[in-house]
């Protein structure tokens, strides 16, 4: 987490939902008027974003609101709980309000759900990875968030790793040949992944002596081919059609990943409410 950028999303956060004041508190409370507020769960799920993103929410919008978690990033919490207690003038609470929800609620959404794939798959020596497919502008977030619930991060972004897709290759005309540009191009510290839809592809990935290989919308049994074929000569990437329901047969063919996009572009915002005590 790079916390220098969250403080100025935050900040940009603020501004969109406040706008050039807010004329329903300021006529009702002073500047002066104090108070507390409590988060509080309204349904069981894993947090996200309360213990670091919410308070910072809070003190960006004013510095002089004191804030206490309750919980922490990971914990599994459950219905009734409270999260998070804030207190300081009563503007800058309702003020900050509404975006701390929104991250709080987003991300911890997203932490539930992978800590869901990551429960289908226990006792296998696999990893759940999310992917590039996030909301533009909460990336950050959003991948901090899947590790909360368990998972780990693929790629953050286009300079992170080589990844020659079927555009790619299609554009390219062959994985050898995109192979050997990329490795006349990229330093040697950055490991290459190439995605194959084949035993045939995988086949000319293998012979090209790339380190990671993703499988893309394979079937088990041709995963499992595939695993036998790899020898752990690469590290192998599942990906494409991956559900809780077929999560734990995919992860017990062998692969070394599974990559699920659904954790963040599909991930429910989970209920969390903040009353004033």
């Amino acid at each position: 987490m790079n916390i220098d950028l969250l403080r100025k999303d935050i900040r940009r956060f603020l501004a969109e939902d406040i706008g050039y004041r807010d004329v329903t508190s300021e006529p009702i409370f002073s500047a002066d008027h104090s108070g507390k507020a409590i988060f509080v769960a309204k349904q069981n799920f894993v947090a996200a974003g309360i213990d670091l993103i919410a308070p910072l929410v809070f003190n960006l919008r004013n510095s002089a609101i004191v804030c206490s978690s309750a919980v922490r990033d990971g914990d599994p919490v459950s219905a009734g709980a409270v999260l998070l207690e804030v207190g300081g003038p009563i503007r800058d609470l309702l003020g900050a309000e509404r975006v701390a929800l929104n991250l709080a609620q987003r991300l911890s959404g997203i932490a539930t759900l992978t800590r869901k794939y990551v429960n289908e798959v226990a006792g296998l020596p696999v990893k759940i990875v999310d992917t590039r497919k996030t909301t533009p502008g909460l990336r950050m977030v959003e991948k901090y968030a899947v590790r909360a619930g368990g998972g780990h991060n693929h790629r953050y972004n286009l300079a992170d790793g080589v990844l020659i897709k079927d555009n790619h290759i299609a554009a390219c005309g062959s994985i050898t040949s995109a192979v050997e540009k990329i490795r006349a191009a990229v330093p040697h510290t950055l490991r290459i992944e190439v995605e194959v839809e084949s035993l045939e592809q995988l086949e000319e990935a293998l012979s090209c002596g790339v380190e990671i290989i993703m499988l893309d919308n394979m079937e088990p049994g041709i995963m499992r081919e595939a695993v036998n074929k790899t020898k752990g000569k690469a590290i192998l990437e599942a990906s494409g059609g991956v559900t809780l329901k077929n999560v734990r047969a995919i992860a017990e063919t062998g692969v070394d990943l599974i990559s699920v996009g659904a954790l963040t572009h599909s991930a429910p915002a989970v209920d969390i409410s903040m009353r004033i005590v």
